[in-house]
């Protein structure tokens, strides 16, 4: 039978079915990747915890890797328990390290000072035997044993050769200096800052090292001395040690000095 026109055509009420299998299709889906993302390989899980605990051993204060053993990542407050006591003696051991290292130094001060006093009174003693005590001044310190020998005695004015008395010194100081060969030696040349006006030595500077070479020179081939560990510089007006406005302070400026380096200080 024909439709009128302007009749009504039926309602269908089954529509919702497919909205509703779409939506269980879709808790479907979501349970499975919940229950996907859930499993975890115990396996591999153990494996890594291992790896990390026996790096670093703070996960887990009994030593123990795996799972059922429990205190793994998730057991937050034993962690931050177990990481504070990990820095805490890691702070220790450093603390503990600080004081070793400075205890060392110490007792390394302590026998360098010692040796270069018992060097001290060797030298002294045979400076005294051989009666230069007043020609060669002695000056102990932590590092070396300093021999200080008056420019007046080793050079003319604005030379830098030796004179005869200062060649019969160093003679008597070769002994020494063979005694300690396997140390090392500085012989170190000194002026004071008057300006100087000469064709050779044109500055302090190059009259110093040409003075400390003539030393070096005299001890090691007048002398046989070693040179293996003996060293020569000049100074120059650079290291005084008094006031160059007078001429008694000059007069202590212009020096040859030469250091014995105790065994410690040596190297």
């Amino acid at each position: 039978m024909a439709r009128k026109k302007g009749e009504d055509a039926p309602i269908k009420t089954d529509g919702w079915m497919a909205t509703f299998s779409d939506l269980m299709n879709l808790l479907l889906c979501f349970f499975v990747l919940l229950f996907a993302m859930s499993t975890v390989d115990t396996e591999k899980w153990q494996q890594l915890v291992a790896s990390f605990s026996s790096s670093y051993s703070i996960l887990e204060s009994n030593g123990g890797t795996g799972v059922e053993e429990g205190m793994l990542i998730a057991s937050g407050a034993s962690q931050l328990a177990e990481l504070s006591t990990y820095y805490a003696q890691m702070k220790d051991n450093q603390e503990g390290n600080k004081n070793e290292i400075e205890d060392a130094l110490i007792k390394l001060e302590q026998m360098q000072q010692q040796e270069s006093e018992e060097m001290g009174e060797v030298i002294d003693k045979f400076l005294e035997n051989k009666g230069l005590g007043s020609e060669v001044e002695i000056q102990v310190t932590q590092h070396y044993v300093c021999l200080k020998m008056k420019g007046s005695l080793m050079f003319e004015p604005a030379s830098a050769d030796l004179t005869g008395k200062a060649k019969k010194v160093l003679s008597e100081v070769s002994q020494i200096l063979k005694m300690y060969e396997d140390n090392l030696i500085e012989i170190e040349g000194h002026t004071d800052n008057v300006p100087i006006y000469d064709k050779l030595y044109t500055s302090n500077d190059l009259l110093s090292d040409y003075r400390a070479l003539a030393v070096f020179q005299y001890l090691v081939n007048d002398n046989n001395v070693s040179p293996n560990k003996l060293k020569h510089s000049g100074r120059g007006e650079y290291d005084p040690i008094a006031s160059n406005d007078t001429a008694e302070g000059r007069a202590q400026n212009r020096r040859v000095e030469i250091k014995i380096y105790n065994s410690y200080s040596s190297h």
